[in-house]
């Protein structure tokens, strides 16, 4: 890994990125890598800019991200990508995208965003609150970063466990709650919708906390489903992820977790399959 001056905040990737028509090119730098591969929320980040990109410039501003299913289909490596984004339906209300993320001739995701007008309904709302958190952060250490001990990624994250084990720790567990914020100093430059999509998938899987030495993990698929933050939120802060292991067997691991707002909101429900070696 590079020196930490080397380091590249998310905000330069997205300056950089190229466009021809429907295709949208990124650069992975080692820095954002997660093992051999990039972190699978910097991935589904990229595939939602290159949405707005390539097919979303004329909407209305009301249109927000909804949901999206992301399929990791082989590692993202360091080194350039290119999304092809391609509009799959645009109704009244409801506009649904494909991007196919590619390295080379190798399709390394399957990316569908499905993007919404709010609609004029009489359902009451209704806005979760946020549980108080077992322990604030600023009673928690924050996690120093270690070369080839945690994934590279994570140098742009401060981490810290309010609830649950911590990965390879040798405990049995199967939930975590986590406050996490981008480290970035510009952190506060980015998009809603992008932050939302890459601080949903900062956390690891609690189940790896039953391994006493590091293991392989791979989100194999990804659903999440964005809440648009309400007006006075913020993306510069603390978020919060509450994650839960709902079962597990055969190497395979089905999850849950919710991800909060600095200010307090749902930001997103997310449900993976993860794949573990151990």
């Amino acid at each position: 890994m590079t020196d930490t001056a080397a380091f590249t905040p998310l905000s330069a990737l997205l300056a950089r990125r190229q466009r021809r028509d429907a295709d949208v090119s990124f650069d992975v730098p080692d820095d954002w890598l997660q093992g051999r591969t990039s972190f699978g929320g910097l991935v589904s980040t990229f595939a939602v800019q290159a949405m707005r990109d390539a097919v979303a410039t004329d909407w209305p501003d009301g249109v927000k991200l909804r949901a999206l299913q992301s399929n990791f289909i082989a590692p993202v490596e360091q080194g350039l990508l290119t999304v092809s984004v391609r509009l799959l339906r645009e109704g009244r209300n409801v506009r649904q995208v494909q991007a196919t993320v590619r390295q080379g001739d190798t399709m390394s995701a399957l990316i569908v965003g499905v993007f919404g007008l709010d609609r004029e309904t009489t359902l009451t709302p209704l806005n979760p609150l946020q549980p108080a958190p077992a322990r604030a952060v600023g009673e928690l250490p924050q996690l120093p970063f270690v070369r080839g001990v945690r994934p590279n990624f994570l140098v742009h994250f401060d981490t810290r466990w309010s609830e649950g084990t911590r990965p390879f720790s040798g405990h049995d567990g199967w939930t975590a709650s986590i406050h996490l914020r981008l480290t970035d100093a510009d952190a506060a430059s980015l998009s809603p919708e992008l932050a939302t999509v890459l601080m949903a998938d900062v956390s690891p899987s609690p189940a790896i906390s039953h391994f006493d030495k590091p293991s392989p993990t791979s989100s194999v698929s990804w659903s999440l489903e964005p809440r648009p933050l309400p007006p006075g939120d913020t993306v510069d802060g603390w978020w919060r992820a509450d994650n839960e292991v709902i079962a597990a067997s055969g190497g395979y691991v089905n999850q849950r977790s919710s991800l909060w707002s600095p200010g307090g909101s749902l930001a997103a429900l997310a449900y993976q399959v993860v794949t573990v070696y151990g």
